[in-house]
């Protein structure tokens, strides 16, 4: 069943992930992450040293976390120290400047559409994985150019929470429902914020695609053979400038705001200061030790147009081309997915989809809840692992926030745009 469901994500992201239907046709939608996918433009200053481990990991906060315990306990089953490190800011980028000068981890902890970058910047290299029971569309994603580059272990998709306390409208099919459902108020009263989306003052693509993609937006058409054109940048298109007008009146009425962020969004939303929240499976933990009466449902569209089809990520290990060993690090990637020991604490601690059908069909039936995100996976898009997105999220989503603080979406997007298709095509 969980395979199955998968493959349907697969299909829906060769309809919809970040495209037109074809060069020619007129757009409809596009597609990690807990953040839209960082800038990797800059690098942080200090980064983390390797000392006397054999093996490295670099990973985000929550996913080191989630790693450490297990990590150390299959590393002393090896005979060997391991560690996992938080690279907390730029990890793609901080990543490629680190082994490129040959002092970077073993493995690096990222999402799907990072793999063309990489393979472009010779920083990781293919890894053999005799998997079984793992949904051969999650190895795909991690696969470019006819080679896999990445071990798959979980999916993330978007959702919309819902405060049952302050709203009766628990499953909105539109936007505007969810608008008036927000304004209506529940027995608690009216939040202060309809909407927690995290926006902040440069955007956040990830989190705006559904509304993008709902209102005509998409990234790049697609050639007559399925693959990317990325001469046919939308973003400051009919559909972009279309999808960033509707994105414009959310900001003017105060349903969208520059002072949501990653940092705010969710703790709003548990502190009952916002109605609804946009967000993924990460949030599950904070939402329920913070006890809220919350119901779990799709993300709506606008009224009279598209649906909100959210970003669909897989979230891999990859191996470090400069490795310092190689060899363990394939043998951690082969032990990861040999069975759920890994994958299940990892999930018990940083809730995620998992692409293994045994540990899929164990969280069915001990969280229902989180597995509604493997439902909203079917209609999702997956982010494309192209090296083109590389030049994509920045500007997007800083015209997308620059559009919710009142500026006009024609000259933003189409300003944004250019700037892609400049980036992209020279």
């Amino acid at each position: 069943m969980f395979r199955k469901t998968l493959a349907v994500a697969a299909a829906a992201a060769l309809t919809f992930a970040f495209a037109a239907c074809s060069s020619d046709d007129p757009p409809t939608t596009p597609s990690t992450t807990t953040q839209a996918p960082s800038d990797p433009g800059s690098t942080a200053d200090a980064l983390p040293e390797r000392g006397d481990a054999d093996l490295v990991i670099w990973a985000d906060a929550n996913r080191t976390t989630a790693l450490e315990a297990a990590l150390k306990t299959w590393a002393d089953a090896q005979g060997i120290k391991a560690v996992v490190q938080t690279v907390a800011t730029d990890l793609q980028a901080n990543f490629v400047t680190a082994n490129q000068a040959k002092n970077g981890p073993d493995i690096v902890i990222g999402a799907q559409d990072w793999t063309g970058k990489l393979v472009q910047n010779s920083a990781i290299i293919p890894v053999q994985l005799s998997a079984t029971g793992v949904a051969q569309s999650a190895i795909d994603a991690v696969s470019y150019g006819g080679q896999t580059y990445g071990a798959p272990y979980a999916l993330e998709t978007l959702g919309l929470f819902v405060n049952n306390t302050l709203t009766s409208v628990t499953a909105p099919t539109t936007i505007e429902e969810m608008v008036a459902g927000a304004t209506a108020g529940g027995i608690a009263g009216v939040a202060e914020n309809p909407l927690c989306l995290q926006v902040g003052p440069n955007g956040d693509a990830y989190h705006m695609q559904p509304l993008f993609t709902s209102a005509g937006g998409y990234i790049f058409g697609t050639n007559t053979d399925g693959s990317y054109n990325t001469k046919d940048v939308g973003v400051g298109s009919a559909g972009g400038i279309a999808a960033a007008t509707k994105i414009g009146e959310l900001g003017a009425a105060g349903v969208l705001k520059n002072s949501i962020d990653g940092n705010n969004s969710i703790p709003l939303f548990t502190e009952g200061k916002c109605t609804y929240l946009v967000s993924g499976p990460w949030a599950l933990a904070t939402i329920r030790d913070a006890k809220v009466d919350f119901t779990l449902t799709q993300i709506p569209g606008f009224a009279g147009m598209g649906p909100a089809v959210p970003p669909l990520g897989v979230q891999a290990f990859f191996v470090a081309s400069n490795a310092k060993n190689p060899a363990y690090a394939q043998q951690f990637l082969t032990d990861l997915l040999k069975d759920t020991t890994i994958t299940k604490a990892m999930n018990t601690l940083d809730a995620r989809i998992p692409v293994q059908d045994a540990l899929a069909a164990e969280l069915q039936a001990s969280d229902p809840v989180l597995m509604q995100f493997l439902e909203y996976a079917e209609s999702a898009a997956a982010m494309p692992n192209i090296p083109a997105m590389d030049a994509v999220w920045g500007p997007l989503a800083k015209a997308e926030a620059s559009v919710v603080g009142g500026a006009d979406p024609t000259s933003s997007m189409t300003a944004a745009g250019n700037e892609i298709s400049s980036a992209v095509n020279g």
